[in-house]
């Protein structure tokens, strides 16, 4: 057991999920501290039934710190991170500034838990799309090495915080009533809408969020050879995202192999039944941990190739969740 574990941006929705899973897993430290912005500090927060109050966040707010989540934007974790790093804490950081820095390791605990033992004070958890999808990769790619994926994502609009969620609702009120819609967190409208851009714009004409799952998706599998063609779409819809999967392996494999290994991998829930109606949906996958992958069929256009559909919740396993459990596996290698 660990003394102290602090949650940075504690009180944000991810944060909040984070305080909730520590309660709920019986996290193994003494003392939860919690960290947010000055705006925030001094604000009392009940977890697990205790009264906890939040501090601002600062660099002696480190000190005696053995391990910090943060839930933060960029630019805060490029200020708070070293700070922590300097007075000895590990940091799991969630934003995307250190993701893809050399020396950081970017760890999915169930495909590559050996990377945490790798870090130098600062561990990175992937983006929310990457995660789900790597996670349906990896037994497919245990058995017989993907080469190549092709991922359209349907992302719900609580990846783009809670005032989307909020300009969703009030979107779809005005929409339904007939009236003018003023889009404020993205640049169309997003009720009764598709808006096929999350992020800026990149070379070759593709996205930062494209390219995140580009990038992330082979540094987690050591594995610059995987091809990955992503296009990120904001749907409206509130929690959970969605993809489909169009994934190419160098041995063959059939669907009824594909689905006996997704079965057997902890961590992700088979439906797949078409025939019935049963297969993932976000309404069925909010508040829940596990990755759902259901319409697993061969893709007649490619010898060695499968395709199917996924489910998460963007703010569990693709957020907070991942983060818990990196923190778990370095709490026990600290008792």
């Amino acid at each position: 057991m660990i003394d102290t574990l602090a949650v940075v941006g504690a009180t944000g929705a991810v944060g909040r999920i984070i305080l909730d899973l520590l309660v709920d897993r019986d996290f193994p430290a003494r003392q939860i501290k919690l960290l947010a912005s000055p705006r925030s500090a001094g604000r009392t927060v009940e977890v697990g039934g205790r009264q906890f109050t939040v501090e601002p966040l600062t660099p002696e707010a480190f000190t005696g710190v053995q391990i910090a989540i943060g839930s933060t934007p960029d630019e805060v974790a490029a200020e708070f991170v070293p700070w922590a790093v300097e007075r000895g804490t590990v940091v799991v950081d969630e934003s995307a500034f250190f993701r893809m820095q050399p020396d950081v390791p970017l760890v999915v605990p169930e495909i590559n838990p050996e990377a945490i033992a790798t870090h130098h004070g600062i561990i990175a958890s992937p983006n929310c799309s990457t995660t789900q999808m790597v996670m349906v990769m990896k037994p497919l790619h245990d058995a017989a090495r993907v080469r190549r994926v092709i991922v359209s994502t349907y992302q719900a609009v609580s990846g783009a915080g809670l005032a989307a969620t909020n300009e969703l609702k009030e979107g779809l009120s005005a929409w339904l009533a007939g009236t003018p819609e003023s889009p404020q967190v993205f640049a169309h409208p997003i009720a009764a809408n598709l808006i096929p851009q999350i992020g800026s714009l990149r070379d070759g004409g593709g996205t930062s969020e494209e390219m995140k799952m580009v990038h992330e998706t082979r540094k987690i599998f050591g594995d610059d050879s995987i091809g990955v063609c992503a296009t990120c779409v904001r749907v409206p819809v509130a929690d959970a995202h969605s993809e489909t999967l169009i994934i190419e392996t160098e041995q063959p494999l059939d669907p009824d192999e594909a689905r006996r290994l997704l079965t057997g991998f902890n961590g992700i829930t088979v439906i797949d039944d078409l025939a019935a109606g049963h297969y993932p949906m976000p309404r069925g996958a909010g508040g829940r941990d596990d990755v759902f992958v259901g319409r697993i069929r061969r893709d007649p256009s490619g010898p060695n190739s499968l395709a199917m559909w996924c489910v998460s919740d963007n703010l569990r396993k693709g957020a907070a969740t991942n983060a818990v459990q990196i923190a778990e596996r370095l709490a026990a290698g600290m008792a």
